[in-house]
């Protein structure tokens, strides 16, 4: 009885170290971007950096406006949202609800299968199927554009929607569906009035994260945006993503120029949101109805 309290008390402090060790590797993160980012506000103010309209990081003097990196990130997350959440949630529905229990099984892998496909070989899909098909469809005179990031991104984020929606239409209790039934309701009646609702908190979580999946995405979209940091007109021409910037400039910026102390800075505005995400979306799975 002593050894197995022992081996309990041990156990929960492990645990409890990990977690301390989380938080404290975050805070390290933040600090250190914080550190070499902040720098840059010597230079150009919080709402020139924030606004500005130009990203000429080595030019004489140097534009660091990143609106067009963040428009360009908006856009492109925007669009992936649009075609992955109705798409998500609906495979999710159908696997949870509707789905045999064999082809529930090969959906499952092959949703998990998705998720572990490395993002620079579904950038080099989209490179060679969905750029050029974008740009004949479209009649433009290239299609690394946003439009092509947001497919390929959509793609990258369903796995996540799709399994977390999964679970939380699994975990809602039998007994919602049952009384349903009970009371006449078909089977479509019972899934969009009650399980949906019932397990609506899952459902935005799985959004939010898979959404902030997409945020933080970055060979995929380097390859297949275009890579131009000018202010979008449409989701048709091509753009630069906070993270694509930074992955593309990093290697070429100098050790404590204005170019390199901006890099950070975006690395902040990019944790910053991820961490805003990151936090809704557990706001939303931990809710309580």
């Amino acid at each position: 009885m002593v050894v197995r309290k022992v081996k309990e008390f041990i156990i929960e402090k492990l645990i409890l170290i990990c977690g301390i060790a989380s938080i404290f590797f975050v805070l390290l993160i933040f600090l250190f971007l914080a550190k070499e980012g902040l720098a840059v506000f010597k230079i150009v103010s919080p709402s020139s950096f924030l606004g500005g309209k130009s990203w000429y990081p080595i030019s004489e003097p140097p534009q660091l406006g990143i609106l067009p990196l963040i428009l360009g990130s908006a856009i492109v997350t925007l669009g992936a949202a649009v075609i992955s959440v109705p798409i998500g949630v609906g495979c999710a529905i159908y696997i949870a609800e509707i789905a045999p229990l064999k082809i529930k099984e090969v959906l499952k892998a092959g949703i998990e299968l998705l998720a572990a496909i490395p993002s620079v070989v579904l950038g080099f899909i989209g490179m060679v199927t969905l750029v050029p098909m974008v740009k004949n469809v479209f009649h433009l005179p290239t299609g690394l554009t946003a439009l092509s990031g947001s497919i390929m991104l959509a793609f990258m984020a369903m796995p996540t929607i799709v399994s977390i929606a999964e679970d939380a239409l699994y975990s809602v209790p039998k007994t919602y569906k049952e009384g349903a039934f009970a009371l006449g309701a078909t089977h479509w009646q019972t899934i969009w009035r009650v399980m949906l609702p019932a397990a609506s908190s899952g459902i935005l979580a799985a959004v939010m994260l898979g959404i902030g999946r997409v945020i933080g995405e970055t060979m995929a979209v380097m390859m297949i945006t275009g890579n131009s940091a000018v202010i979008p007109q449409s989701i048709l021409v091509p753009v630069r993503t906070l993270t694509a910037t930074i992955a593309a400039e990093m290697g070429e910026a100098v050790v404590g120029s204005e170019h390199y102390f901006a890099l950070f800075a975006i690395g902040i505005v990019l944790f910053v949101i991820s961490f805003a995400i990151n936090v809704t979306a557990d706001l939303f799975l931990h809710k309580r109805q």
